[in-house]
Formats: C-alpha cells, structure tokens, sequence
C-alpha cells in the first residue's frame, strides 16, 4: 500500500520519531484568522513587561536620591509612581492572560473541528488499516496538548521573551562591563538547552505514541464489553490494559525526568552567573565605580532576565512535547483521500433513472492485495428492477455495495449509475442516490427520530413517523417512555437485533433515493416482524433499482434476476425456477438450505409429539 492508505495511526512505526518544533509553523494559519486577538494580546504582552522592567529604575532612584531627610517628596512620588506601575502591571497581565488564553482555546476547539472534518473524508481503504482509539487520541489528548502550547505556555513565552530581550538591553545600558560577563553566560547556558531539547522531544513523542496505544486498546475492549463479559475475559483484558498503561507511564516518565534535567541545569547556570555578577558589582561599588543603586538596578535586570530564561527553557520544554502533538496531527492531516470529486465533475441526470451497469470490473482490497475480490464482473440492472445476489461467503456479494457507493474504486472496469461513469461524478451526490440497509444496522446514541432521520436531517416529523410505520417500528418505539425522542444506547445496545434492523430500514425509506442496497436487510428479524418489513420492503421497491444481498434463498424468490456469484465471478443467472433446474450452484445451496429448514421443522414436530 502506498503511504496514502497507510494511516499514520500506526505507532509501531511512529515512536521514537523526532519531530521539529516547525511542525507548530503549520498551525500558524489557524491562529492568523484571529488577528485582533492576537495583536491584543501582543500589546498586553509589550505594557506589561515595560511596566515590569521600569521597576528596577525607580528602586535604584530611591536608593540613590531617596533615603536622606530633605527627600521625604522623592520618596512619596516615587512610591506614587510605583503603584501606578503596579496597577498597569495587573491589568496587562489579566488582559494577557485572558487574551492569549482564549486563543489558544479557539484555536484548538478550531483545529480539532478540521481535524475530525478531514477524518469524516478520508476513504475507506484508510479505516481499514486505521484504530479508532488511536485516532480519537489525536483529537482530544493531542490538540489539548497543542492547547497549553498556543495558549498559557504561550503567554509565558512570549512575557518572557520580551523580559529577556528588555532586561538584556538595559543591562547594557546601565553597565556594559558587567553585562559582558553575563552576555558571555548566555550561549553556556542556552547551547545545553537546545541539545536536551532534542532528548526531550523524542521522550515526549514516545509519550503521546504509547497513550494513543493505551487510549487505541480501551477503546476496542470497552466497545465490545458485552463479549469481554462473556468470554470471561475480564482479567486478561484488564491486565493487558494496565500493562500498556504502565508503558505510557513509564515514557511520561521518562519525558518528564528529561524536562527536569534540562530546567535543573538552566535555572542553576542562569542564577549562578548573576550571583559571579553580583561578587564583581560589589568590588565596583566598594571601588566608588559604581553606586549602589546602580549596582542594585543591574542586578534586578540581571534576575530579570536570568528568570526569564529560567522561564523559556521550561516553556521549550512544553513546545518540543507540543511539536510532537502537532507532527502527530500533520501526519494524520496530509493524508489524502483517494475518493474525491474529479475536476470536472460529471453531472448524474435529472430525474435519475437509477440504471446501474458493471462492465468488466476487478477489484482486489488494498489490505488483501493477494487475494482479488472480483474478476471480470459484467451485469446491468435496468431502472426499477430487483436483483437479488447471492453466492458462498467470500463471493464478492458485499463488495459490490462497496464499489458501488464508490467506497474504492475498481482496479480496472467500469461502473456506471443512469449512464454516467461513477469515478466521474461527485461521490456526495452519487451516494445520496442511494439508499442502504447492511446487515449489521448502525444505531446512533441519539433519539430514535434523530436515527431515523440520519441521512435526510430536515425531515419533518410526520415523514418520521411515516417511515417508522412502513418499517414496522412504530410499535416498539411507541411503547417506550418519551416515545420518537427516547434516547437509545451507544449502539443500540437496548433494542434487539430486529428493533435495530426495522430502524435501519426506516431511515432508507425515508430517504427516497432512486436506488437501495439491501444486505440481508430481513436477517435479524422474527418471522412475524419479517412479514411486515417484508411487505413494507416490497412497496418501497416500486419505482426504485434494488440489488438484494441474501444467504436466505427464500427473502429473493420474488426477484426479477437472480445473480449467482462464485469466487468473484457471476457464474449463473435467472430466476429462482431457472435456476434451479439448471441444477448448478444455486440448485445446491436452494437444496441445502431449504433441506436443512425442512428437516428441523420435522424435528420441532416430533418434539412437540412426544
């Protein structure tokens, strides 16, 4: 498989993997919609700092003109003046806080909608290969950690930045002998940093891969908890589970141990050299080179800034495990679907017809490129016909549906609906020509309305209940507590097999698409709900194209054709009666299962004898 399908969810190939803090460069555009906030909040960031760094001025001007009996009014204007930078400290410090904070918040809340919409397009063959748990670990635990980078670490940045570079300047400014010596410190103290940063971005990269894992696993297990429970297999499960845990404690740890060293050694060299400056300002004052005031105002700078890059070495910290964050979700975001709308797209005909025609047609999966799923496969459904499509399992019989709602493309042949090449048109509007009932229905946690109206959201509620009733469904969901609003479980977990497969059936029916798929539409019901859907499912084919997927030979005796497929090949056709007297391959299966039905009767009456 080409790197396209191969998704980038596979961790076994992503730990370990060095991500550069440029990856953060690619989110730039998002935080550029929001200009005025971002300029808000760069203002805040610029009063604040200036107010902070006139600080060490006014302290050394009270040293130095302040402590004597005829400076009492020096002393009152210049604490006056203190306060009023107080104040301004504050209020561009909350102002900040909140600006810079509420964009990262929106951004984030931006980027996980792009995220999840570019997921929502992403082709078939990508979900085969893909875990969910892994991917939904992307869109919470990565962009929440994108978050602390383009919001509260952020700030800090940046506050610190503007600390350091103006804490710098006016250290030069008032001493430059001293400020020598520190700018000396600086490439000592900075070099370590960017060499531990590059430790710190691999661990914390190993970090986020092994919670996806972890996140990927909980996922699959608690999704299928009922037969984790009936398999006993609560222990091994959880065991596992707390393994994998384990693993991603231990990489946290690790990452976190790294952050610590780095922050340990920057702190410690970066109050180290302005404790040397500090020694060598007391010999100028002692010297009568300096005042003390001076001496005093260097220093605040000196810490000022010595904080500063205290500061930004942790915030490095946080954007090299960010950068990580964010080289996950560009992977996951420069995957391209291979199922586009072409350029130009053809226009399907209106009114559709709903004529379908395979001409010459192989198929063979992207995950099972040894094994071809179809071989030369030619038929035509002319509008308003049933088909019904029958074979062994493995046949080809579902992969039809797959080619046909254009979830791949075929390696080779043609696939037409109304006359019109499908790799042509617009697969939006290809598929809402058609309407599908698979075997295995998926029910929404939502209200039974809002499944049923699942692909036509603008529905009205009588076309709702019209449909409910086509399908059979009415009763059961009437029966409930808040009836057609009543909340159904993740999946559908409180209805029987039957209940999820009427709702099924009713949300294509309510559809109306010129088009149905129906895959063993009627197999989950009971003999008594199957003859209402059954009945239901017969006037809804009027008037529409219907290709029918049946293992029970008896829900397709009423077909117009019958196609019998065979290692992906259709090797008999007609109807049930021609078929079987040919005495081929549906011959046996009719044979075997009407055999196999009528020998189990017998039995069931020969128990009720006795």
């Amino acid at each position: 498989m080409s790197s396209e399908a191969n998704p980038p969810a596979d961790t076994a190939a992503s730990t370990g993997r060095r991500t550069s803090p440029k990856a953060l460069l690619a989110l730039l555009p998002t935080v550029a919609r929001y200009k005025g906030r971002l300029i808000a909040a760069l203002a805040a960031l610029t009063l604040a700092a200036a107010a902070t760094l006139v600080v060490p001025v006014a302290v050394r001007l009270m040293i130095d003109d302040g402590f004597s009996a005829q400076s009492t009014g020096n002393v009152n204007r210049y604490f006056g003046a203190m306060i009023l930078v107080v104040a301004v400290l504050a209020l561009a410090s909350g102002a900040r806080y909140y600006l810079v904070n509420t964009l990262g918040e929106r951004v984030v809340a931006d980027l996980r909608a792009a995220v999840f919409k570019h997921l929502s397009g992403l082709d078939a063959s990508f979900f085969d290969s893909a875990r969910i748990g892994e991917l939904l670990s992307r869109l919470t635990a990565d962009t929440t950690q994108l978050k602390a980078a383009f919001g509260a670490s952020a700030s800090v940045a940046l506050r610190n930045f503007f600390m350091f570079v103006g804490a710098v300047a006016l250290m030069v400014y008032t001493s430059p002998k001293l400020s020598a010596f520190v700018l000396i410190a600086i490439p000592i103290i900075v070099l370590p940093l960017y060499a531990a940063g590059r430790a710190v971005k691999t661990r914390s990269r190993a970090a986020q891969d092994t919670l996806a894992e972890a996140s990927a696993y909980a996922a699959e297990n608690l999704g299928a908890v009922r037969v984790m429970q009936a398999f006993g297999a609560e222990a091994a499960t959880n065991a596992r589970f707390a393994a994998a845990v384990e693993s991603s404690y231990d990489a946290a740890r690790l990452a976190v141990l790294a952050r610590g060293v780095v922050t340990t050694i920057a702190i410690f060299l970066a109050f180290a050299s302005v404790v040397v400056v500090l020694w060598l300002g007391a010999h100028d004052v002692l010297a009568g080179r300096m005042t003390g005031g001076l001496l005093s105002q260097f220093v605040l700078y000196a810490v000022l800034g010595a904080g500063a890059l205290g500061e930004l070495s942790q915030v490095w910290n946080e954007i090299s495990a960010a950068a990580g964050a964010a080289g996950r979700i560009g992977e996951l975001l420069a995957v391209k679907p291979k199922i586009v709308a072409p350029q130009p797209v053809a226009v399907l005909p209106s009114p559709p017809r709903g004529a379908i025609r395979f001409d010459h047609v192989d198929f063979t999966y992207p995950s099972r490129p040894d094994a071809p799923a179809l071989r030369d496969l030619s038929f035509t459904v002319a509008p308003g016909e049933t088909v019904a499509i029958v074979g062994p399992s493995g046949a080809g019989k579902s992969t039809i549906f797959q080619l046909l709602l254009r979830f791949y493309d075929p390696v080779s042949g043609r696939i037409e609906l109304d006359g019109v090449d499908i790799k042509t048109a617009d697969p939006a509007e290809l598929r809402r020509r058609i309407s599908l009932v698979p075997q295995e229905p998926v029910i929404f946690a939502t209200s039974f309305a809002d499944n049923i109206r699942y692909g036509e959201p603008e529905a009205s509620e009588a076309a709702v209940e019209a449909a409910a009733k086509k399908a059979a469904a009415q009763d059961f969901i009437a029966a409930t507590s808040q009836g057609y609003e009543t909340k159904i479980g993740e999946r559908g977990v409180t209805l029987s097999g039957g209940e999820r497969q009427r709702l099924a059936i009713a949300r294509a029916i309510l559809r109306q698409s010129p088009v149905l798929l129906l895959d063993e539409a009627t197999s989950a019901l009971d003999a008594a709900s199957e003859g209402l859907v059954q009945h239901a499912l017969e006037e809804l084919k009027h008037g529409r194209t219907t290709l029918v997927i049946a293992h029970r030979l008896a829900t397709v005796l009423s077909a117009d054709r019958i196609l019998v497929l065979d290692a992906g090949r259709i090797v008999e056709e007609g109807t049930h009666q021609s078929l079987v007297a040919k005495d081929g391959l549906y011959a046996k299966l009719a044979r075997m299962q009407f055999e196999t039905g009528a020998q189990a009767l017998s039995g069931a009456q020969d128990a009720a004898a006795e």
